[in-house]
This record gives C-alpha cells, sequence and structure tokens, in this order.
C-alpha cells in the first residue's frame, strides 16, 4: 500500500509540474514567432490573444503580418485630465480609440486636475498609453517625475515595431532628463544625451517631441535641448538609416528600475537598489509620477503612402520600414479578448468572453529594460527660466538651452547580452524576470489602500500590487484544468 501511495504521490507532482507547464507563456522573438493559436507577439515577447493583439503587438514576430490589429490613426488634441474618463484599463479596452484616448495598467489616479501614475510598495508600476498612433508629429507633456534611487519615470514614443523616442528620468538626479532613440529595437550604447533642468520632481516641466521624416527635436519649456538628424543614423553595413520611422503610441510610464529582479547594469543605471522605503511610500503610499496636460498635434503621412482609407495604419510586410505602412479603413476594434487580427469577431456573441487570460503581463513599458556599463554620450541642458537656445562646446549657463561635449554624469547606455522587453510604455523589469519579483503581501496592499484614502481612483483601473503572468491561450487552460482533474482521479483511486 506504502508503494502504491507513493507512486500515486509521485504521479500526482509530475501532473501538476505538467499543468504549471502547460499554462507558460509561449515566448517569441523575431526568430521564434507565435503559434496559429495564440498568434499574436506582446510588447514582453509573450503570445495570445485579444489585447496581445493590440497596442504593442509586433507583426514581426507574430503568426502573420495579420495577426496583430490595425493601428487606430493619431487624433489631434489637448488632454488636462480634469477627471479619469478618457482613460480606460488594459482589461476593458477592445481597440476602439473613438471612445477613450488612453490605456492603462497598473493604479491610476486622480488629484485634483492632475492624473497620478502611481507605484506603490514591490509592484511593476504603472503605465498610460495613447490608444491611437502618432506616425509623425509633435507631443507635449507637461509633467512632474517621480523620485528617489532605483525609481524611473518616462514620456515617451514607441511603435509597435520598437522604434522609439525617449525621455527618462531617474529618481536619484533630479536636475537631469535622459534622451534617447532606438530603432527596431536594436541595442546601441551611443544614442543618450541629457537634458539638465531644475528639479522634476518638485517643478513642473514641459517636455516637448518634435518627429519629422527627416529630425528629431527635444525640447524643454520651450527650449530646443537636442536635435537628431536622420541623415547621421545611416548604417553602410546594413544599408539603412536606424532612424524611427513607424506609427507610435505616447506612452508615461513609472517603474522600478533598481529591482531586485533586473539585471546588474539597469540596477546601477536607475541609481542604485530600490529599498522600497521612500517617504513616498510613507506619504502618500507609494512613488509616482504627476500629469497635468498633454497635447497631441498629428503630422501629415509621408508622400507616396500608399492610402485606401483614413482610420488605421498596417503594415504591409514584416520588414517594418516607413514604406511598409499603408492607411486603410480597416477595423481596430477586437469583437473579445479571443479574437485576433485574423479574426476580429471571434467571441463577440460570447457574453462570458473574459480578459483574464488574454491582457498581457510583464515589464511595465517606459524605459530600457536593461542597461550596463559604458560611457553616455554628450549633454545638454535646459533651465526653466527664459533664454536662447544655442550649440556650445562646453555645459550651458542658467537660461540656455546648449548642447555640450562633457559625458554625462548618469549612464544610460544598455547591457550586453540581455534582450530589450520593455523598452518604453508600454511599456521596467524585463520579462524573463518578472515571474522571479515578489509581489505584494496583504498587509501592504491595506496599508496602500488606506493611504489612498485622498485619491479618487478609476475603479476600472488593474492593480499592479501583484505581479501575474496570463495565461497564453484557452487551449492551454483546458488542459490544465484535465491535468488537474487526473491528480485529483489519483488520490482517489489510492483511498479506494
Amino acid at each position: 500500500m506504502k508503494f502504491l501511495i507513493k507512486t500515486a504521490i509521485l504521479s500526482a507532482f509530475s501532473l501538476i509540474s505538467l499543468a504549471s507547464a502547460a499554462n507558460e507563456p509561449i515566448a517569441c522573438d523575431i526568430d521564434n514567432k507565435c503559434p496559429e493559436d495564440v498568434p499574436c507577439c506582446s510588447l514582453y515577447g509573450q503570445c495570445g490573444t485579444g489585447a496581445y493583439c493590440l497596442g504593442g503587438c509586433d507583426p514581426r514576430m507574430s503568426f502573420n503580418i495579420s495577426s496583430c490589429m490595425p493601428m487606430p490613426v493619431c487624433q489631434s488634441r489637448t488632454d488636462t485630465f480634469k477627471d479619469l474618463s478618457s482613460i480606460v484599463s488594459n482589461s476593458e479596452y477592445l481597440g476602439d480609440a473613438s471612445k477613450h484616448g488612453w490605456v492603462s495598467s497598473g493604479q491610476i489616479l486622480q488629484n485634483a486636475d492632475t492624473v497620478l501614475l502611481a507605484m506603490p510598495k514591490n509592484s511593476v508600476g504603472a503605465v498610460l498609453a495613447s490608444t491611437d498612433y502618432m506616425w509623425y508629429g509633435k507631443v507635449t507633456a507637461t509633467m512632474k517625475s517621480s523620485r528617489d534611487q532605483g525609481v524611473i519615470s518616462s514620456f515617451i514614443l514607441m511603435s509597435d515595431v520598437k522604434d522609439e523616442i525617449d525621455y527618462e528620468f531617474v529618481g536619484k538626479d533630479l536636475e537631469t532628463v535622459q534622451t534617447n532613440f532606438y530603432w527596431q529595437g536594436a541595442l546601441n550604447w551611443t544614442n543618450s544625451q541629457n537634458i539638465s533642468l531644475s528639479d522634476t520632481f518638485e517643478n513642473y516641466h514641459t517636455y516637448e517631441i518634435e518627429w519629422t521624416e527627416d529630425v528629431i527635436t527635444w525640447s524643454v519649456d520651450g527650449q530646443v535641448g537636442r536635435t537628431l538628424k536622420k541623415a547621421d543614423t545611416y548604417n553602410a553595413t546594413t544599408n539603412q538609416y536606424q532612424f524611427p520611422q513607424t506609427p507610435s503610441r505616447m506612452q508615461l510610464s513609472i517603474w522600478p528600475g533598481g529591482a531586485s529582479s533586473n539585471a546588474p547594469g539597469t540596477i546601477a543605471w536607475s541609481g542604485g537598489a530600490l529599498a522600497w522605503d521612500g517617504s513616498d511610500l510613507e506619504d502618500p503610499g507609494f512613488y509616482y509620477v504627476t500629469i497635468s496636460e498633454i497635447t497631441v498635434d498629428c503630422y501629415s503621412a509621408p508622400s507616396g503612402t500608399e492610402t485606401d482609407g483614413s482610420k488605421a495604419y498596417v503594415y504591409k510586410n514584416a520588414n517594418a520600414l516607413a514604406s511598409d505602412v499603408k492607411i486603410t479603413d480597416d477595423n481596430t476594434v477586437l469583437g473579445s479578448f479571443a479574437a485576433t487580427g485574423n479574426d476580429p469577431d471571434r467571441g463577440a456573441d460570447d457574453s462570458s468572453s473574459s480578459a483574464a487570460a488574454a491582457v498581457p503581463t510583464g515589464a511595465v513599458a517606459g524605459g530600457d529594460a536593461n542597461r550596463g556599463n559604458g560611457s553616455s554620450s554628450s549633454s545638454s541642458s535646459s533651465s526653466n527660466s527664459g533664454g536662447s537656445a544655442s550649440k556650445s562646446d562646453s555645459s550651458s549657463s542658467s537660461g540656455s538651452a546648449s548642447k555640450s561635449s562633457s559625458s554625462s554624469s548618469a549612464s544610460s547606455s544598455k547591457s550586453s547580452g540581455t534582450s530589450n522587453s520593455a523598452s518604453s510604455s508600454s511599456d521596467a523589469t524585463t520579462t524573463s524576470n518578472t515571474k522571479a519579483t515578489t509581489s505584494t503581501s496583504q498587509s501592504d496592499s491595506a496599508t496602500t489602500s488606506d493611504k489612498m484614502g485622498g485619491w479618487v481612483q478609476n475603479s476600472k483601473q488593474t492593480s499592479t500590487n501583484t505581479i501575474t503572468t496570463a495565461n497564453s491561450g484557452t487551449s492551454r487552460t483546458l488542459v490544465s484544468s484535465f491535468l488537474v482533474i487526473a491528480v485529483i482521479a489519483s488520490a482517489m483511486a489510492v483511498l479506494a
């Protein structure tokens, strides 16, 4: 009998292990595309349906070029966030950009006439991303950054194929904002430059990105701090301009760069390990970014763009360059969280359709997830006061924005040999490390909730207090259920 019991227990453990493996998300990258049943590769490099097929879905890594949903075209506007009506949780958003201008993950709070991106203790932070895509234009954000060692906040543009234009704030250095850019997620340690300014946590600054086919300009409080010309990004080896050029979402975020689960280079770049004991965790009970206003000014698509409508951008092929984008009237809305770009109406008539297994999880988008050692590039400064913008070989004085040949004090280079899973949003700890991050205990959650009494929270927002990994497909859920049943059956057989 003991032998039978031991055998049954070992069998049960084996089945439980298989069940856990069946629930693991399928990873995707440029060399490993998603399977047909979970065809969409999310920003975090995981395959799924539903929200996996919306913002951040990479067509190069998905099952085919049609797996990701078409991208809603840019809408010019100014959002002042007097309330949270323009924001929808990613657990509810199905792609209708006409109803909401912004989609969120994590805790998004109202504070008077501003919105806060909150990061409670041991969470992965929060991200606010536009539901539409800018394909050249100007976007400005009036905001205050987060603070403290290991806490990162960002304001960026990022495309689904990981073209990226960044402002990044390291909480330990509140008199510097880092600017950066990437092309199709390629790691380049020389793209960063710094802009100096007054305290980014205490003071509102207006950060602007103007993006055209040939030039990107970063300006702070109306003063140009950096200019990048497309002509200067030519790679003779690949015969390509490594210049951001594809439709991009606007994203703002806060994330724990100093979390212990991150790569050593990331932790060092973020100013050091995050101890989760800063004064903001005492009052108001979380780290936070304050956003006052965002203005979006959309520019026209490049001349010669193939146009067959006016509602959505789509990729014609997996090369994913500007010339591979066309404008159509294709539908951008999923029928349910079981739907995909290949079958957008799937589950539309099923009222039981749930987002539980169809909302991608992982690193909060909003910055470069993997940093390392290396020298940074030139810096520039911009004061909050008036003054002229000029270029020079030395550090600028107060009241002017200028470029400097001096090395940056806060390195923004990337770590060799690590993946770029959360470059930007959306979207932070790397996906591979997310499972290792500890979740907030019930007592921490309760404390945070109590301290948020003075803030207004959108009841539809999803909490990031517990870090989880979404199931990659309903078929895998069913497999797990059958395996659990088998475990129970084995135990019953022994008892009989």
